[in-house]
């Protein structure tokens, strides 16, 4: 079966496609001067648009890695904006740790693996 690369740099591909399954390099909110709240429902809304691009959604997703910037700062900020985002019943698999990020404004990124319906 044939590997799909979308949204391909010189670095990385934004969105992998292979064999079903979805893989998104990590995602950020477009714009890094909102608080963790603000932050994390522009990432989760960048996940919606990529995942519609490889033709899935939020309910397929089976995994999601989430990095905080300070995990003992953001965790409660972040997980009220996951909490109204992800579907009932449709809760993926996730793990969420601390990571220096590239950019001292951004304060979460997720990567997301995700099945095609």
């Amino acid at each position: 079966m044939p590997i799909q690369r979308l949204r391909t740099e010189a670095r990385y591909s934004d969105i992998v496609i292979h064999n079903g399954t979805v893989y998104l390099a990590g995602q950020l909110a477009d714009d890094y001067d909102g608080d963790i709240a603000e932050q994390t429902r522009q990432t989760l809304a960048n996940i919606d648009a990529a995942l519609a691009e490889a033709g899935t959604d939020k309910r397929h997703i089976l995994s999601v890695t989430v990095y905080l910037k300070d995990i003992q700062a953001d965790y409660v900020g972040m997980n009220e904006a996951w909490d109204a985002w992800v579907p009932a019943g449709a809760t993926p698999a996730r793990a969420t740790v601390e990571a220096r990020l590239y950019a001292p404004e951004v304060r979460v990124e997720m990567t997301v693996i995700a099945a095609l319906p």
